[in-house]
């Protein structure tokens, strides 16, 4: 007989509160229902009481995960409205910033993946790693969790011994390509607990608008940072990873890659740091009447900020898009015909953020 049955809102296998009512027959998945907005905090609201300065930092904790490309994409907005330039030493650091948060990120979800599926000391391996990205975080911003590199017209901080960040990096690559792109890619209990799992079709992915590393495994060929570059992504060159696999496979070999791309982006940047200024000597107060949107791939997708400006120091509208809000929804075409017991490693491979949903 159909029956039932709720997971969450608070779940050992869910990293934040969202709830899934699952509709089973048997161990199987028959339907799934999506609910959402169990720590919403009106971050869009609060942002238009406040200053444009204030408001990086208000962003910021959209998500602690992908804190920094929350203020990164809001200044570029503004930045837009504004007609304020970004020197080219701050564009390079940004970019930095923007892919050791795509690291970190990415490390945090394989982590938690790897205890899903129950390996303890892969886990581990994973955690040692994501520790030695908030080490060259901390190194390079003062700070761990929210970074506050980002000002209007450019950063905060400057890097001034890129070598010994580059040192950093190349341990960081090691363990990569010695840990965690093996085992992820070749061995047997990852493949046998991912392969065929939580398929979601290329036409589903579409129809669901997903984005980021879900949108790419299931062989959609969109990444921000190629579509409509920003920072220093057309001086560096980029490579996307995309897999037509469609499965949590795919989603962990595509994140797994991305993160060797991630490296390779950072130690370009490093080698090749523009001299001169970090930002503007001058930078406005009161930003000109205007409009304006801006995009980036954050760890989970696009990132889309609109911001509205009256001509004072406060914004007159923002509105923030962010990936998990169109990601989330799609679990519902994945769960179908799934075994109850896969679900929690299913959502998890979505890398789901209420946070940001509940901005």
């Amino acid at each position: 007989m159909p029956y039932k049955l709720p997971l969450g809102p608070l779940h050992p296998a869910f990293e934040e509160p969202y709830k899934l009512t699952l509709s089973c027959k048997g161990e199987i998945v028959e339907d799934a229902q999506v609910e959402v907005g169990f720590v919403m905090r009106s971050i869009e609201l609060l942002a238009q009481r406040r200053n444009y300065i204030r408001d990086l930092v208000l962003v910021e904790h959209v998500c602690g995960i992908c804190s920094n490309v929350h203020a990164s994409t809001m200044a570029m907005a503004v930045e837009k409205i504004g007609g304020i330039t970004v020197p080219d030493r701050a564009r390079y650091i940004r970019t930095i910033m923007g892919e050791l948060e795509r690291l970190h990120s990415h490390l945090l979800w394989a982590g938690i993946g790897a205890e899903d599926i129950g390996y303890h000391s892969m886990f581990m391996e994973i955690y040692f790693l994501r520790e030695r990205v908030m080490d060259i975080l901390e190194a390079i911003s003062g700070n761990r969790v929210n970074y506050g590199m980002i000002s209007l017209g450019g950063v905060t901080r400057d890097i001034t011994d890129p070598k010994s960040i580059l040192a950093m990096a190349e341990e960081i690559k090691k363990g990569l390509e010695k840990v965690v792109i093996p085992i992820f890619t070749q061995d047997k209990t990852i493949i046998a607990r991912t392969k065929g799992i939580g398929t979601l079709s290329k036409d589903d992915a579409l129809m669901y608008g997903t984005v980021g590393p879900l949108a790419r495994a299931s062989g959609i060929e969109e990444d921000i940072r190629e579509s409509f570059p920003y920072a220093a992504y057309d001086d560096l060159g980029f490579k996307k990873v995309v897999l037509d696999s469609c499965d949590v496979q795919a989603r962990v070999v595509v994140r797994a890659l991305e993160m060797m791309e991630s490296i390779r982006l950072i130690e370009e940047a490093l080698k090749n740091l523009p001299s001169g200024p970090i930002r503007p000597e001058q930078v406005p107060l009161t930003i000109p009447d205007g409009e304006a949107t801006a995009r980036s791939e954050a760890p989970r997708g696009e990132v889309f900020y609109y911001v509205k400006s009256n001509g004072t120091d406060t914004p007159a509208r923002v509105k923030i898009r962010t990936p998990s809000f169109v990601n989330i929804p799609s679990i519902r075409a994945m769960v179908k015909g799934q075994y109850l017991a896969d679900m929690p490693l299913i959502q998890a491979s979505i890398d789901p953020c209420c946070s940001c949903t509940d901005r």
